[in-house]
Formats: structure tokens, C-alpha cells, sequence
């Protein structure tokens, strides 16, 4: 390579792709400025250095910063001492969801990107947390709230804010712009430069972001310089898949967006080399698939496929659509991982299950769902019409059945979702709910109008410890049986994110896979019962190597040898492996 070859040689690229001969003009005086707010050396060699950031230790907690409660403390306090309390040994990585000042949507209408919310604490706490732990923060980069200073400011047509804002007009043909709400795309706003039309993808108190104006990008850069300072490590950019408008196309998945994806990427990774950017995408899987670039723009993407193909499963007892996906994914790259989850803040998106269930199956699940105490959202077509967009419900109640209605078998299906999730390749996200088996909040839904309350309850610590402390609890059972799966993935090598990976095919009922260590020392096969009926392997199906000792990590019982037959449980999950 040409050993001239800088930093700012490759930061100019970046621009070039994204403003094309927007402002070619000022593109030198761009890259200065971008590659000084986040305080480098424009001069730094360029360092094409592919490494995992992770290993099978990595788990993340995904949580608000007041999902636990604590009379006259902050809720970040709080947060930590209970983490501390119960997940040090288990978790690596805490998901913290915005904790700004807000307005709406439970902190993704970011009122100030520079302060941390004065009702959850402040910058000393965060700091704390990310001393103990990997932090996460979103970087809600597609729009901001309706009442920022920055939206007052373009009303008022001053800076900063003058131009910050996507703008349209009412006749333009905005047909096949991609919609992931029912509300009109447009909100009309009175400013002192004349009647404006601001585009709002997802709420009317959320207003788009316009980085076809350099400024923007540069306040963004400001706030990423200003949250590696803090400690943040891990960089969630929430709905980047919008990022970039332009008439006359789907507003979605641009070029200039994955081009944006690749600029932060670089001033980030040469800010801090371990710090890490994941992209939150809910689409159709391909597309999803596309962040990570040519292994140079996500190092982490969401796996938005696994959670509704995986409650089909589970409700269903037919593992073959999510075996057919499976099969289907291609092993992620080294320097780059999928995050998985089946749960979070959010409702199961159904777009990533477009093509890989049939609508049939789409439907049976939202109407088993609704059973279950579950709501329904929904996005507009471009003719007008709704589609299904996500089931809002909490897992624990989700999986309190199946299609034939609720039975005995709730905390062994909801462990069986986890134990295949925790085992698969890729980084596991576990949503904290899901860790305390917490049901349907429907009074939160009630009290404030929205269905993803349903899964963003806050509990009271000491009621928490409570139930905790009691053996007969649900919660205690939930939280006990997760955190001994959790650790016991932490010490398997198999289990690294990047490890090998191969479906097993085992008929409908029985979900396998195996792993390999990447020194192929260890192997484990993670075989699943997802039915309600009891089923029997034998191990020479599997084609076990009978001349070494192989048992089962999670019950600890050994293997008799290459012809046992082992009987499985309905729901049971078995971890077959060759050593400790």
C-alpha cells in the first residue's frame, strides 16, 4: 500500500461518496474538520487491521436506565448496584437505551445528545457503569425531537438548526418512500422563513435529521468524540437504515447512508480501536445483511430475523423455516458478528420475517399473539393499505403456550428460546424482562397509549430482591436457570461468536446445530426438543467421535457412546460436547 496513504486520504473518500459534487469546494475543509472534532492525526497511517473485538465471554444486557427503582436514589445508581448484585459473573456489556432528556417515544425523541437525563443521573454515573462494564448507547442519528433546540432553532431559521431538517413538499411524489408508521409523512410547521413541510418518519415528534448538510454530520461527529470520552464503547445507531433521503426513491438503505455507516466507522475504530458499532436495521433479512459492508461498516448487526422465526418455532412445534433461514446465512466474516436477541424494548418485528414465513404464518402467529394478551402494530403500503409491522407482548407471555393455547410448559419454552439463542453464532443481547421472566405490563400500555409498553415495565427494587430471594418464585426460577446457562456459554470456546457453525437435520421437531471451536479442540451439538412431545436421538446421528467422552453441559450427565439413544424432553435443550 502507499505509504502516503493517510487518514484524511480516506476520510476524503468517504466524503466524495457521500456529497458527490454537492460541495466538492469545501470537501478539504470537511475532512479538516470532522477528523479534528474527534481529535486525530490527519497525517496517521491507515491501518487495515481485521481483528474480533469479542469472544464467547461477550453478553450483553439490554435495559433502561430506570427499568429497576429505587426510593431517593437515581435509577442509574440503582442499576449498577443491582447488576453488580446479580449479573457481574454473567454479563459483559450493558445496552443502556437513551438515557438524554426526551420528549417522547421512552427516550428516542432526544431533546439534548449532550446531557444524560437529570431524572436517571448523570455523566459520573454513566462513567461508573462503563468502568465495570462494556457500554452501549444509541446514537439516535435518524431524527430528534420536535422540541429540540436544534428544531426551534430551524424554526426560527438560527443556528445551529437553520437547515438541520428534511423538508418536502406536499405534491411531491413520495410514493415510494418506505413506511414503517401509519402517521402522515409530512408535518406541516409554521417557521419565520415561511410554511415548512418536515419529514417524520416515524412520529410527528420526531423530526428527520438532514445529513445532506455537512453541518449535521459534523454535530454528530461532536456528540461521538463526546460519548468515547465518557466511556461509551459500544455505538447502537438506531434506524440508520433511513438515514438518507432522496426523491423518487424508498428512502431507504441508500448508498450515502452504508457510505455514512463506513465515515463514523473510520473516525470511531481510529479513535478507539475497540470500540465497536452495531446497526439497528429492522428490515428484510438481505438487506440487513448488507451492513456489513465489505467487513467495513457494522462490525455488528441485529439479527431481526431470529426473533419472530424463532417464536414460530417455539408456538408452532415446525423448526423448518427457521432451519431454511439457518442454512441460509452466511458465516459473518472475522471483525464482524451477528448480535442476537429474541427480545427487547421494541415489539418482534415482522418485516424480517417477509419471504422466510409464508403470510399464513404471519397471521397464525399476530392472532396466537393476541391470545396471549399481545397487540398488534402496523406500517403503511404504498397503496395505502396495513401491514402487520411487529408484535408488541412480552416473551415470557409470548411463549406461555402454543397455537393450541396456553399449557404446562411456560418456563421450559422460555428457557428453550434462550438456550438456542445463547448457543448460536453471534454475540447474545438479553433484554433484562426476559432475564426476570417479567410478564405483560398491560397498566403501562393504559397509562400511556402506547403498546410497546407492554414490555418496558419499571420494577421496584426492593419488590424485585423479593421475589428473587424466594425459591417457589417465577422470577427467581427465570433468573437462575438464564444466569447458569449464561455462564456456562462463557467458559465453552465453541461458543465464540466467530466459532464454526453447521445446521443439523434432525426432522421438524428437533432444532440442532453444532459448533466448533476456532482451534477445533471442542465441539458441542445444540440440539432442541421445540415440541410438546417427547423425543430420542441417537447419538450416531450425529455422528459423535466415540473414542473421546461426551456429556451433556447443561445436566452434566455423560453420554454412554456412539449408539445411546438419549431421550429428550418436551422443550428440553441438551449441549453435547467433548470437554469442559
Amino acid at each position: 500500500m502507499d505509504t502516503n496513504y493517510h487518514l484524511y486520504d480516506r476520510v476524503i473518500e468517504h466524503l466524495h461518496a457521500i456529497y458527490g459534487d454537492q460541495i466538492t469546494s469545501g470537501i478539504d475543509a470537511l475532512a479538516s474538520d470532522v477528523i479534528g472534532l474527534m481529535g486525530l492525526d490527519p497525517k496517521q497511517d491507515v491501518v487495515n487491521q481485521v481483528r474480533n473485538l469479542w469472544d464467547q465471554k461477550e453478553i450483553v444486557m439490554i435495559t433502561y436506565g430506570d427499568s429497576v427503582l429505587q426510593r431517593d436514589i437515581k435509577p442509574l445508581k440503582t442499576l449498577k448496584t443491582f447488576v453488580d448484585k446479580y449479573f457481574s459473573d454473567s454479563i459483559s456489556a450493558l445496552h443502556i437505551l437513551p438515557f438524554y432528556p426526551f420528549t417522547s417515544d421512552d427516550g428516542f425523541s432526544v431533546l439534548d445528545y449532550s446531557k444524560v437525563n437529570e431524572s436517571l443521573g448523570d455523566w459520573n454515573d454513566i462513567q461508573a457503569i462503563a468502568n465495570d462494564y462494556s457500554l452501549m448507547a444509541d446514537l439516535v442519528i435518524n431524527h430528534c425531537s420536535a422540541r429540540s433546540r436544534w428544531f426551534d432553532n430551524f424554526i426560527k431559521d438560527q443556528d445551529p438548526g437553520r437547515g438541520f431538517f428534511v423538508t418536502a413538499d406536499p405534491e411531491d411524489d413520495l410514493s415510494d418512500v418506505v413506511r414503517p408508521r401509519l402517521n402522515p409523512l409530512l408535518r406541516e410547521t409554521q417557521t419565520t422563513v415561511g410554511q415548512q413541510h418536515v419529514w417524520c418518519t416515524f412520529s410527528h415528534d420526531q423530526v428527520d435529521l438532514d445529513f445532506r448538510n455537512p453541518k449535521v454530520l459534523k454535530a454528530f461527529v461532536t456528540i461521538i468524540r463526546q460519548y468515547l470520552d465518557n466511556g461509551v464503547k459500544l455505538f447502537r445507531l438506531d434506524a440508520v437504515a433511513f438515514l438518507w433521503k432522496e426523491l423518487g426513491t424508498p428512502c431507504i438503505n441508500l448508498p450515502q447512508t452504508h457510505e455514512i455507516v463506513r465515515l463514523l466507522r473510520t473516525l470511531i475504530e481510529y479513535k478507539n480501536p475497540n470500540a465497536v458499532i452495531i446497526t439497528e436495521t429492522n428490515i428484510p433479512n438481505r438487506e440487513n445483511l448488507a451492513y456489513f459492508g465489505n467487513g467495513n461498516e457494522a462490525h455488528c448487526i441485529y439479527n431481526f430475523s431470529l426473533p419472530p422465526l424463532l417464536l414460530n418455532t417455539l408456538v408452532s412445534g415446525d423448526c423448518s423455516a427457521l432451519k431454511q433461514w439457518m442454512m441460509s446465512m452466511p458465516p459473518a466474516r472475522h471483525g464482524t458478528a451477528y448480535f442476537n436477541f429474541i427480545a427487547s424494548h421494541d415489539g418482534i418485528g415482522l418485516r424480517p420475517a417477509e419471504g422466510l414465513l409464508s403470510e399464513q404464518e404471519i397471521d397464525g402467529l399476530v392472532e396466537t399473539m393476541g391470545t396471549f394478551g399481545g397487540y398488534t402494530s402496523w406500517r403503511a403500503l404504498e397503496n395505502g393499505d396495513k401491514k402487520h409491522y411487529e408484535i408488541n407482548i412480552s416473551l415470557f407471555d409470548a411463549l406461555q403456550g402454543t397455537h393450541h393455547g396456553p399449557d404446562e410448559f411456560q418456563i421450559e419454552r422460555f428457557t428453550c428460546a434462550h438456550a438456542i439463542m445463547i448457543a448460536l453464532e453471534g454475540i447474545p443481547g438479553i433484554y433484562i424482562h426476559s432475564l426476570l421472566g417479567t410478564p405483560n405490563d398491560h397498566e403501562r400500555v393504559r397509562n400511556s397509549g402506547h403498546n410497546r409498553a407492554i414490555n418496558r415495565h419499571q420494577w421496584s427494587y426492593p419488590v424485585l430482591e423479593s421475589h428473587l430471594s424466594d425459591h417457589q418464585s417465577i422470577h427467581h426460577k427465570i433468573y437462575y436457570t438464564l444466569n447458569t446457562l449464561l455462564a456456562l456459554r462463557r467458559q465453552q470456546p465453541a461458543f465464540h461468536p466467530n466459532a464454526t457453525q453447521f445446521t443439523l437435520h434432525m426432522g421438524d421437531q428437533l432444532f440442532g446445530f453444532w459448533r466448533q471451536s476456532m482451534d477445533r479442540q471442542q465441539s458441542i451439538f445444540c440440539i432442541s426438543n421445540i415440541s410438546l412431545v417427547t423425543q430420542s436421538v441417537s447419538l450416531s446421528d450425529i455422528n459423535l467421535i466415540d473414542n473421546e467422552p461426551w456429556f451433556d453441559l447443561i445436566s452434566g450427565q455423560p453420554c454412554k457412546g456412539q449408539h445411546d439413544i438419549m431421550t429428550i424432553q418436551p422443550y428440553q435443550t441438551v449441549w453435547i460436547t467433548n470437554q469442559h
